[in-house]
């Protein structure tokens, strides 16, 4: 039995499938699922049941879970402190981020890194706000940039910046020719929205109930490049975004927009790190670098002064 079993099995466990730890391992599934059947003869009886969607972990896998979870939680530990002990700044920092955080800021952070810190490694997970909470909450990053709807109260959650919400289309467009548009001006716009259960949906839903009306979601996509390119290439279409997701259309021109107002609708930036854990010099020198980082963009994610 060797500590990449049993991390693998706990992989397994937490997405529920070997479709997509295979995907994420960049190999087949049959791979994995081979090292599973192996590690579970090593167990000695079933940790997964399969099922029509994936696996489920048994009594007894929800036990191993326990115990390994527990075990490696240690291990990690022992050698982070081992790690602490060197002069030199070294280990892995798992992070996870928002997709309008992974650039420039991610790119940025890693350059500094690999000039001043480049014995630090860097793991970086792009996800939505519940699956980063997530793997928050599980130990399987040490840190998260996600959304929050309210400012972090807490000494595990930094804010890091505050992003207004805009009605975003291809250039030309009346609506969002101007600085400003009410909210009200959405009721029957054709829009790119965000899938159900969706937080951010929700509240824009419930806004516009609010209102007296219902939005029109004309298509339904989570991913921020589909909107994007959606609205670029179809003159009638809008979209509800923040400011870091389209920075880079705006300045060339692809897109244009209007910040939203009455209400305003803001999501908070924040950085946060999970409630229990152990922080280690390179988590401590890596969130630091990304305080600094978006303090001297003047709370932006992308550098103000950048062409």
């Amino acid at each position: 039995m060797h500590i990449n079993d049993l991390r693998l099995f706990l992989e397994v466990a937490e997405l529920g499938s070997f479709t997509k730890v295979a995907i994420q391992r960049n190999t087949v599934q049959s791979h994995i699922s081979r090292q599973i059947s192996d590690f579970e003869k090593t167990c000695g009886s079933a940790l997964f049941r399969r099922t029509g969607r994936g696996v489920v972990l048994t009594e007894f896998g929800v036990h191993v879970q326990q115990r390994v979870r527990g075990w490696l939680k240690d291990s990690d530990e022992l050698f982070a402190d081992i790690q602490q002990a060197s002069r030199v700044p070294m280990g892995e920092v798992k992070i996870g981020v928002l997709p309008s955080a992974a650039h420039p800021l991610m790119t940025h952070i890693f350059k500094r890194l690999h000039h001043d810190y480049p014995k630090i490694k860097l793991n970086i997970r792009e996800g939505q706000g519940s699956e980063l909470d997530g793997l928050l909450d599980t130990g399987a990053v040490d840190m998260a940039i996600l959304f929050r709807y309210e400012k972090p109260t807490g000494s595990d959650e930094t804010l890091l910046s505050t992003a207004n919400t805009y009605l975003v289309s291809c250039p030309g467009l009346s609506l969002t020719y101007s600085d400003t548009v009410d909210f009200k001006r959405l009721e029957g716009l054709p829009l790119v929205l965000p899938r159900r259960p969706s937080h951010w949906r929700s509240i824009l839903d419930e806004t516009a109930k609010s209102k007296g009306f219902g939005l029109m979601a004309e298509v339904e996509a989570d991913s921020l490049r589909v909107q994007k390119e959606i609205i670029a290439s179809n003159p009638h279409m809008y979209a509800l975004l923040g400011p870091f997701s389209v920075d880079e259309e705006l300045r060339t021109g692809k897109l244009q927009a209007a910040k939203v107002i009455a209400p305003d609708l803001k999501r908070y930036v924040t950085l946060a790190h999970p409630k229990q854990g152990h922080f280690t010099q390179a988590s401590r020198i890596v969130s630091q670098l990304i305080k600094e980082t978006v303090q001297n963009w003047k709370g932006q994610l992308s550098n103000p002064t950048s062409p």
